[in-house]
Formats: C-alpha cells, sequence, structure tokens
C-alpha cells in the first residue's frame, strides 16, 4: 500500500527513478481531499507540484521528492500559522521555520499543514474553531491526542510520509500512542524553535525549557532520518544489537495506574523483548519519585505558560532545583542501563468527549520530560494501540530511536488501520 510506505522507502524509490514525485504528490492531495478524518487542513498545492516536477528530474537529499506535513504551529511560507486560533487565521508566513527550511533543504515537500488543538493546549483532544475536531483513524468515534494531533492521524491514514510536531507535556508522544504511530521528543535543544510559535504579539520563540519540536512517522527509521536532518549529527547509539541493550522496565504504578488493556499489550512486548535476549530490570531509578516527577512538572509546564507572558510563578528556585536532582538521579542509572521502557499513557485512545478520569495523561510522559530526556513513543499491538515508551539518557536519541526500531522486529511497528 504505496501511502503507508515508510519517507525512507519512498525517497529511495524516487531517487531511482522507480516512483514519480508528481504522481504521488497528486495522489495525495486527492486521498487529503477524500478524507474524512480532518487531519491535514492546509495545502499549497502549486508549490508541492512545482517541486515534485522537479524532484522528477533531479537527485536531491535523503528525503528527495517525500511529500510530508508540518504541524499548524510551524510558520511555512505563504500559509497562515493559526495555532487553532482565529486571530491568527489571516497571518501568513513571508518565511519558514528552521525546521521546514531543513527539511526542505533534505529534499522533502511540505505540501501543507495538520491540525492541532486550540493554542496547542491540551495533550488529549485536537479540535479548534478555525479547523474543527479531528478524528482517529482507527476509530472515529475516538480521539487523536492532542496537541499534535492532526499530525498522528495524518500519518496513521496514509495522509502524509513524514511529520513534524511539538512536545511540551506529551503532545508528540500522545497523539503517537493513540493513533499507532512513532513520536520522537528529542533531548530539548537539539531542533532548533526559530519560527516555531504564535503569530502577532509573540516575536521570539518559545523558550527552549521544556518544550521540544520533533518527528512523527510510520518506522523509527524515518524519525532518525528527520532529526538527523534537523538536527544535526548526534552520538551514536550505544549498542546495535537487540540482545546487547540493557533495559530497565516499569509497566505500572499506584500513581497512574493503567488500564488492564495497556498493561496486557505492554506485558506481552517486553515478555517478548526478553525473549529475544533483552536483559531486563525492573524497577524506577534510584532517588526518582514518579509522583514527585510528575508533581514538579506540572509546575514546569506552568511556569513555561507564565514564562511566555512574561511572568515567574513562586516557588521557582525550588521547581528547578527538583528538575536538575532528576537529572542526574537519571544520569546516574544510565550509567548501568541503556533504555528505560514504561507507558506512553494510561490508556487507549478514548472517545471524544468522555473526558473522565484522563487528566492524569502527562504522569507517564513527564518521567522523561522533567529531567530532559529523548523519548520515543513506538506502537505495540491491539486493535487500539499502546504506545510503549522508550527512554533514552540525555542527548543520547539515537539509543532510544535505535532499540524502538530493533523491538519493532519483535513487538510489531506501524500497522495501518482497517479500512
Amino acid at each position: 500500500m504505496t501511502f503507508f510506505r515508510t519517507a525512507t522507502e519512498v525517497a529511495a524509490d524516487i531517487r531511482r527513478g522507480a516512483l514519480s514525485a508528481r504522481e504521488l504528490t497528486e495522489q495525495l492531495f486527492a486521498r487529503i481531499d477524500a478524507s474524512d478524518v480532518n487531519a491535514v487542513v492546509a495545502t499549497r498545492c502549486d508549490f508541492a507540484l512545482e517541486a515534485a516536477s522537479k524532484a522528477d528530474t533531479t537527485t536531491g537529499g535523503p528525503l528527495h521528492g517525500v511529500p510530508m506535513t508540518v504541524k499548524d504551529a510551524f510558520a511555512v511560507a505563504g500559509l497562515a500559522t493559526t495555532w487553532g486560533e482565529p486571530a491568527f487565521a489571516d497571518r501568513v508566513a513571508d518565511r519558514d521555520a528552521t525546521v521546514v527550511e531543513r527539511l526542505q533543504a533534505a529534499g522533502a515537500i511540505v505540501v501543507g499543514k495538520s491540525n492541532v488543538h486550540h493554542m496547542l493546549a491540551d495533550f488529549g483532544r485536537t479540535e479548534n474553531p478555525v479547523y474543527g475536531r479531528t478524528l482517529n483513524p482507527r476509530d472515529h468515534s475516538r480521539t487523536p491526542g492532542g496537541s499534535s494531533g492532526g499530525a498522528a492521524a495524518a500519518l496513521a491514514a496514509g495522509l502524509s510520509f513524514l511529520e513534524y510536531g511539538s512536545d511540551l507535556a506529551g503532545s508528540i508522544r500522545i497523539p503517537a500512542a493513540y493513533c499507532g504511530v512513532y513520536g520522537l521528543k528529542p533531548t530539548p535543544g537539539t531542533v532548533p524553535l526559530r519560527g516555531f510559535q504564535p503569530p502577532g504579539p509573540f516575536a521570539d520563540p518559545v523558550r527552549e525549557f521544556p518544550s521540544a519540536v520533533g518527528p512523527l512517522a510510520r518506522s523509527a527509521a524515518d524519525l532518525r532520518l528527520a532529526l538527523s536532518v534537523t538536527g544535526g549529527p548526534g552520538t551514536p547509539s550505544r549498542r546495535s544489537r537487540l540482545p546487547d541493550f540493557r533495559v530497565g522496565v516499569v509497566l505500572d504504578d499506584p500513581g497512574c495506574p493503567v488500564t488492564g488493556e495497556v498493561g496486557k499489550i505492554l506485558s506481552d512486548a517486553v515478555d517478548a523483548l526478553a525473549r529475544a535476549g533483552v536483559r531486563v530490570r525492573e524497577g524506577w531509578p534510584e532517588d526518582v519519585d514518579p509522583v514527585v516527577q510528575a508533581e514538579a512538572f506540572g509546575f514546569q509546564v506552568e511556569w513555561f505558560f507564565a514564562a511566555q507572558e512574561g511572568r515567574e510563578p513562586a516557588g521557582a528556585d525550588e521547581q528547578e532545583r527538583q528538575r536538575a536532582a532528576s537529572g542526574a538521579a537519571w544520569g546516574r542509572y544510565f550509567a548501568d542501563v541503556d533504555v528505560f521502557l514504561c507507558p506512553t499513557v494510561f490508556t487507549t485512545a478514548f472517545p471524544h468527549d468522555d473526558r473522565h478520569r484522563y487528566d492524569d495523561q502527562v504522569f507517564w510522559i513527564a518521567q522523561a520530560s522533567l529531567p530532559g530526556l529523548p523519548a520515543v513513543s513506538a506502537p505495540a499491538g491491539g486493535a487500539l494501540p499502546a504506545g510503549l515508551q522508550v527512554v533514552g539518557p540525555a542527548h543520547e536519541d539515537d539509543t532510544a530511536i535505535t532499540f524502538a526500531e530493533l523491538a519493532a522486529d519483535v513487538v510489531g511497528g506501524f500497522v495501518p488501520p482497517a479500512e
């Protein structure tokens, strides 16, 4: 199925002349127009088709000729950057965000934008007064997550070959888990944020901590490729064979119990990894209290939004001390462990209007976000997939990506939704 192939595969076929970038882009626009999930909400057809025609007669970078979309929080020349806010709906960007510049320099064709939750202010759903609600391609009655819900839904529905989103409080990882795709929150600061901000009164990029921008894809290899062209070279993976990985695991916690469905899916996945020779070590790192971490991260999110408004909430010094202590504890842990596995979120995708019990979606993502660690959400089993969160050491994003890539051979990777 062409529309569910990886960006790496598509680029290779276009470079060797086995696939026409122009024809593929035309077909993708037709598929977007026919889709009923409301994932891709703005397009630039003339630009994309011209770029695709050129790609058919030239050779280029690692993303040569690949049509893709980005979250409607990045500036894309010729398109409005709305953040889902009506006041920004007519504010058209005159230049590209750094991420977009780098993707296009690598040969990608940014054909349009994916939907977001209003002002990126919800990690559990994607809905706004400009473009409306995005549906989960696996079950239209359920949420795709947020705020990069349009990005994850576009990939799951075969409407884009690669995506770029943002993650402050799980906004890449939670939608990736709910839609059954891969999503990477890089180590903060790895990828530049210029051009990722609301238009109008917010003239400067959002503050780098704890927010990060990163890719979503249908394979872990595509995450690596996208990160390499947008963030530059990084530290190579510690391991190259699955049995060589030393893996820490926590699949449940009284602070945020997982549902029976998620628990079964992830337990089966870890059992399969152990049978494949992975060395598993259960339990939280020493000096890491997951409830304290989640509470401290909640303050960090509050601090982040206050900083954008020029305020600094009381207690900032103590919370910054907790963040530093968390980073140090995880640093000691990763001296003897390569990656840490835990749920991305405690549930599978829930019905759109059901908000009961879903305020704890950030508990598990906070364990990587507070200390500033890279984390991949990888899809695992089920008609409604669960997210297996692969947390890596700081600035060793490729270690987490490589584990997720190798684990796919054991626990399964992206599976297209039933049509």
